[in-house]
């Protein structure tokens, strides 16, 4: 499995941001407490980086995940009741812009944290 041992951290500090702040917040909320626990655990983080998107050979807009792990995996965070086929469709189109091949949703809305991982 690609990116396992990375996948499997990002999950476990995800998990652990979860249990300290509990669920209620806002989504942002959660990503910040992530990015200070994956750079306490060593990790590289990219924050709200930009990529531009090309339609006919013209840029056309900006794409901007959330954050990028170690230059390899987008996590995005979310507080919802459930992922759906638009938050899985959203983070193909990331995949397929940024070139990476492996994105987590991770939803803090529960007491116990949900995740799915995501590979073009």
């Amino acid at each position: 499995m690609i990116h396992q041992q990375l996948t499997e951290d990002i999950i476990g500090a995800a998990m652990r941001v979860l249990n300290t702040l509990r669920p209620g917040l806002d989504e942002k909320i959660y990503e910040r407490a992530l990015v200070l626990e994956l750079v306490n655990r060593g990790h590289k983080i990219e924050q709200q980086r930009a990529f531009p998107v090309h339609y006919a050979g013209t840029e056309i807009g900006k794409l901007i995940p959330d954050l990028i792990v170690n230059q390899s995996v987008i996590a995005d965070t979310k507080v919802v009741s459930e992922f759906n086929e638009s938050h899985t469709a959203q983070m193909l189109g990331y995949l397929s812009i940024t070139g990476l091949q492996v994105a987590l949703l991770l939803n803090f809305k529960y007491a116990d944290l949900r995740w799915k991982r995501i590979v073009r």
